[in-house]
């Protein structure tokens, strides 16, 4: 008979309306692939030559504050241009092309060079989402925004080049691709049922509990039925709420506690500070758009260990994304894994990392 556990299947995900391959019997293939190298454990609380660090010249010529918390600014090299003039081209309908002004901004995470999200404290994790709802409410109010996308690479393996903790702030004119698929199914959903798809999705998730990682009185987190990396992760909201400005004080420190034992699980899987880009999915400037539910998406690549990942090509690319690691096997070690940091292990842990 047909088992999830065993046998190759798809699975559908409806907040894209697109599917994944499965294969969990293809865990126990060896590997003789890339393997990557460990990033270095240690690094200086103050770096002079990282253009992020309090007090330093960045790569733009500005000279950053002496900053104590988070700090804010203008990206010195973005992809989007605020003064971009209005233009568009178009050839026989099958070529075409339009102006995309908007805004970049990068949000420093801690003035020190040597922590990530999962060794601050909860409370400094929680100035970050306060700086996160500052930003995602400035900038849906500027004219010309149609979307605010806050995101974080963490890792030289997804592309950050700078280990200083920090995140970016991209707002186009134009909803962006993956948000254009979840809105239109968003919205579809809310029109048939009378409820956000995601509040019936997380209600059913805990019921069944099977991917669930962790949970609390405001957020639940849990690898998706239809999660396409190993290690996937979303955290949504119990509460329906469409964006960050819409959080209640209690749901922002509920926030920044799910951040830090989430980050805090995936580093202490294979004890190495563990890449992922993460972002979150809130509604688009404009309506108030009662069917969106807030949630996050974390993607990390690593696959069996600190040094074998997950490649997206070949059929993935050019067919359909695959995955070997069951999302319920997943789900079951981050869940047993502990939510103290493993550097942390063995340490007399009063006031943990600063």
């Amino acid at each position: 008979m047909f088992d999830l556990k065993d046998h190759p299947h798809r699975r559908y995900n409806p907040l894209t309306g697109e599917w994944v391959l499965v294969s969990p019997h293809r865990t126990n293939r060896p590997w003789r692939g890339q393997v990557e190298k460990v990033p270095p454990e240690q690094r200086p609380v103050y770096d002079p030559g990282c253009y992020l660090c309090p007090g330093n010249t960045r790569a733009g010529g500005i000279r950053n504050p002496q900053y104590e918390s988070t700090l804010v600014f203008d990206n010195d090299f973005p992809a989007l241009l605020p003064d971009t003039p209005p233009g568009w081209f178009e050839r026989g309908g099958l070529l075409r092309a339009e102006a995309q002004p908007g805004v970049c901004r990068v949000v420093c995470f801690s003035p020190r060079h040597d922590l990530t999200i999962p060794e601050m404290e909860t409370s400094a994790i929680g100035r970050v989402v306060d700086a996160w709802v500052g930003e995602y409410s400035d900038l849906m109010m500027r004219p010309g925004i149609g979307y605010v996308q806050i995101f974080e690479n963490r890792g030289a393996m997804m592309g950050c080049s700078n280990p200083h903790p920090h995140g970016q702030i991209w707002a186009p004119s134009a909803i962006p691709n993956e948000v254009a698929k979840e809105h239109a199914t968003q919205q579809a959903y809310f029109e048939t049922h009378g409820r956000t798809l995601l509040s019936d999705y997380v209600a059913l998730e805990l019921e069944l509990g099977e991917r669930i990682v962790d949970a609390n009185g405001s957020f639940v987190v849990l690898i998706p039925f239809w999660a396409v990396w190993p290690f996937e992760v979303m955290i949504a909201s119990r509460r329906p709420f469409s964006g960050l400005d819409r959080m209640s004080p209690q749901e922002r420190d509920d926030l920044a506690a799910v951040i830090k034992s989430l980050t805090t699980r995936y580093d202490n899987l294979f004890e190495v500070s563990f890449p992922y880009t993460m972002g979150f999915h809130q509604r688009p400037a404009g309506e108030e758009s009662p069917f969106w539910h807030f949630h996050a998406h974390y993607c990390p690549p690593l696959l069996r260990s600190a040094t074998v990942r997950k490649f997206m090509v070949g059929f993935e690319m050019l067919a359909t994304p695959q995955r070997d690691i069951t999302p319920e096997s997943a789900a079951a070690r981050l869940r047993a894994l502990s939510t103290v940091h493993y550097r942390q292990r063995g340490e007399d842990n009063q006031g943990g990392f600063k």
